[in-house]
């Protein structure tokens, strides 16, 4: 064999090997495409694909965590709130996650938005500063139930801050002024009508 052609025979063989050796980490998994069609999801591990035929992606498998932007929400009650939340997921099928959408994070950042808006403004003000555990736990259902045909669980949602408008603060203020002003001319009222019993 002359020179040229065993040099050549190295070359290829230096390009095709590293093409086909995969290495896939314990938090991941390669879902292969092979011509197009699905072959499956491998790992964690080494292994060899046929360069040129077979793409893997790597789908990550650990908890994501993911800030919901703030969203501007008129309540049940006609409140006008801003509110932002947490959303922890991670993915369960690589496969689907891969083949189903095309970016599992962005799709479940869209669905935990709209999720968040249309739950919240069925609830009232109220709800909103006392049953967020209550809230939480129905945001986490809702979204789950959207992303599980895209193979993402979503294991906790957590409403961050409720904001209120500055003339909503300064009513919500005067309201509690005028229920303390209430209670003490109460008070006052019932220790004069005690003072008047001990002296009658």
């Amino acid at each position: 064999m002359s020179p040229i052609i065993i040099g050549i025979v190295v070359v290829i063989i230096l390009i095709i090997v590293p093409m086909s050796v995969k290495i896939v980490t314990e938090f991941e998994r390669g879902v292969i495409l092979r011509l197009g069609r699905l072959v499956g999801a491998k790992g964690p591990g080494l292994f060899l694909i046929i360069p040129f035929i077979d793409r893997m992606t790597k789908v990550d498998l650990r908890v994501v965590t993911m800030d919901v932007p703030s969203q501007e929400v008129i309540t049940r009650d006609n409140v006008t709130v801003r509110v932002n939340a947490v959303v922890y997921f991670r993915v369960v099928d690589p496969e689907a996650a891969y083949i189903k959408v095309v970016d599992h994070i962005r799709a479940t950042s869209q669905i935990s938005q709209t999720t968040l808006r249309n739950v919240l403004g069925q609830s009232e003000l109220d709800e909103l500063l006392t049953k967020r555990e209550k809230l939480n736990q129905m945001l986490q259902k809702i979204i789950d139930e959207h992303t599980d045909p895209w193979g993402v669980k979503v294991s906790t949602v957590e409403i961050k801050e409720v904001e209120l408008a500055e003339e909503m603060k300064r009513s919500m203020a005067a309201q509690a002024e005028a229920e303390r002003e209430r209670r003490a001319k109460i008070i006052h009222a019932e220790g004069e009508l005690q003072a008047s019993e001990k002296l009658a």
